[in-house]
């Protein structure tokens, strides 16, 4: 008897001929997971497995694991070798002495000839007779015994089924750039589109001295938050102060926020152009602010050719903070530093822009080019791990 981590897979399940893609990009980055853990792992497209660990770790080891996209779910198990009495002895063994209780079987390995429903009758009725408190129950259980009989000769017997994240492995949809603040809502966008397989690039833009370095420290720990779920993040970090002063000193005060967000959309197309992401990802809810309208969405999109992806775009506050907390980067968005967006903000600021109007305003920038290229070339990046 030896205890095992096993995993399954969802979605991989609905691949058909690229099957073996996504399981190698989930593969990979289950192997990075556990690269600080001495274990082995294994496995095939539809159960994987980690085993030689140390007892004291399996808890660390799940944790891990649960934040892995393409895992469905996660259960510590007893693996033994498929033997009729063997397998009854050891469901005995590890089970409660009393209770109610149900026996599950999966019975992947098809060259055994008894059913799954003989093999669960045959191991509950043998848990009775060496237990007299125990009793069946097949719809309000204390326990439930699952036995899993798989093609490699082998079994798994578990109690628990520790739900996963799901979705796809990050890397098996491409890049993608994101615009991070140190608000709530990008850092779950982040989240959002490394579920469906996307690696994360990012970028911030900062003004010092009007934002702090601790601003910048913040954006940095959401996206180390990030890390066990989107994996490898590169993030840029682009000094704005004097595009911010250009657009000051040229624009009407009411279309600040507007051309701000212009401007950064062109930053992050040439960031994302240079890195090969196939999009640009942002945090917007539709009319969560003046700069989140329909119109506003529509004048900043104009100056990009890249596809923006924003997965927030119909979800309430309420549920993208639900999902913050679930996740661990709340407490750290709420941390009362400034992003340039707020320190730069008027108070009215247009809410039904129009193209040709910030396109006027721009062309009093006469050095804006020069703006966007110095503000690129001076950016720091920061590769977390």
């Amino acid at each position: 008897m030896e205890k095992i981590i096993l995993i399954r897979v969802g979605e991989l399940f609905l691949k058909g001929n690229n099957r073996h893609y996504f399981t190698s990009c989930l593969k990979n980055n289950i192997l990075a997971a556990l690269k600080d853990f001495s274990c082995r792992f294994s496995g095939t497209q539809n159960r994987m497995y980690v085993e030689g660990y140390e007892l004291d770790e399996e808890a660390a080891i799940i944790k891990r694991l649960c934040c892995v996209f393409g895992i469905s779910s996660i259960s510590p198990a007893y693996k033994v070798k498929t033997e009729k009495q063997t397998l009854k002895n050891l469901c005995d063994e590890i089970s409660p002495k009393q209770g109610t209780f149900r026996v599950t079987v999966n019975r992947a390995d098809k060259r055994i000839q008894s059913t799954s429903m003989e093999i669960a009758r045959d191991i509950g009725g043998y848990m009775l007779s060496r237990q007299k408190d125990r009793k069946v129950d097949l719809f309000t259980f204390d326990f439930e015994v699952n036995v899993d009989i798989r093609e490699n000769g082998y079994s798994y017997v578990f109690y628990q089924k520790i739900p996963g994240q799901g979705g796809l492995p990050v890397g098996c949809g491409g890049n993608g750039l994101l615009l991070l603040s140190g608000g709530i809502d990008s850092p779950i966008a982040a989240y959002r589109m490394a579920k469906r397989g996307v690696k994360t690039f990012a970028v911030h833009f900062h003004s010092y001295p009007y934002t702090s370095e601790l601003a910048k420290e913040k954006v940095i720990s959401l996206a180390k938050i990030l890390v066990p779920y989107c994996g490898e993040i590169t993030l840029f970090v682009v000094p704005f102060t004097d595009i911010q002063y250009a657009i000051k000193e040229n624009c009407p005060i009411e279309y600040m926020i507007t051309i701000m967000r212009r401007f950064m959309m062109r930053i992050a197309e040439r960031i994302a152009l240079d890195n090969k992401c196939g999009a640009i990802i942002t945090g917007e809810s539709l009319g969560q602010v003046a700069s989140q309208t329909m119109e506003s969405i529509n004048v900043t999109n104009s100056v990009v050719s890249l596809p923006v992806f924003r997965p927030l775009i119909g979800m309430d506050k309420t549920e993208i903070i639900e999902t913050a907390q679930r996740i661990g980067t709340f407490d750290t968005s709420i941390l009362p530093y400034e992003d340039c967006c707020t320190v730069f903000l008027p108070k009215n600021p247009v809410i039904k822009p129009k193209i040709e109007w910030a396109k006027q305003y721009e062309e009093r920038i006469e050095n804006r080019d020069a703006l966007i290229d110095s503000a690129i070339s001076n950016a720091e990046i920061i590769k977390l791990k």
